[in-house]
């Protein structure tokens, strides 16, 4: 059965208020962007105020990081400083996760995002996301893996320390209280 991804109007609204409160108060994520061109798209697209809803709510507190000229989209990324709190300790994808003979994870980092209507981030984005300010300085997050990798059963992710960004490779079907994944979302 299909889920409905539609918030109702009062939560819509509420969201659209605390976006717009991210919005301002971190200007230097976007600071070439305007707040209505973003409300105007967001007002026009409620699947995508559902998956806003969907990170918030797992606490990746979404902001606004950059606009695709290609396509016209605003891109959201999770900001919150660590791995959001409700996507952790998550393998990798879905096979990862049926290879695992014992103590399995709730899922998977891929399958989660899916189900959010998000895309983990590519290692270019996770780098770029960590131009804006520092991120997982005390957590890791899943990230986008090449097929060659994933084929010989690994799984890529990052962290911010010591000043700098590293990207890591695990087993896919690993997971750890301090990993998860970082989405996003075009809008």
């Amino acid at each position: 059965m299909m889920q409905n991804r539609e918030l109702l109007p009062d939560s819509s609204n509420a969201l659209i208020a605390l976006l717009q409160k991210r919005f301002q108060s971190n200007m230097h994520r976007h600071s070439v962007l305007a707040w209505p061109d973003i409300v105007v798209k967001l007002q026009a697209n409620s699947e995508k105020l559902w998956t806003l809803n969907q990170m918030e709510q797992t606490g990746g507190e979404p902001d606004v990081v950059g606009f695709d000229t290609q396509t016209g989209e605003f891109l959201f990324c999770d900001c919150s400083k660590e791995t959001p709190k409700g996507r952790r300790s998550l393998c990798y994808d879905d096979q990862a996760l049926n290879d695992r003979k014992e103590n399995k994870p709730a899922g998977s980092a891929k399958a989660m995002a899916a189900s959010m209507g998000v895309e983990l981030l590519t290692e270019h984005q996770y780098r770029e996301l960590q131009q804006l300010e520092p991120f997982d300085a005390k957590t890791s997050s899943w990230i986008e893996t090449p097929s060659e990798v994933r084929k010989l059963g690994g799984a890529l992710f990052g962290d911010y320390r010591y000043g700098r960004v590293f990207i890591y490779h695990n087993g896919a079907a690993s997971y750890y209280a301090v990993r998860g994944f970082r989405g996003l979302l075009r809008v």
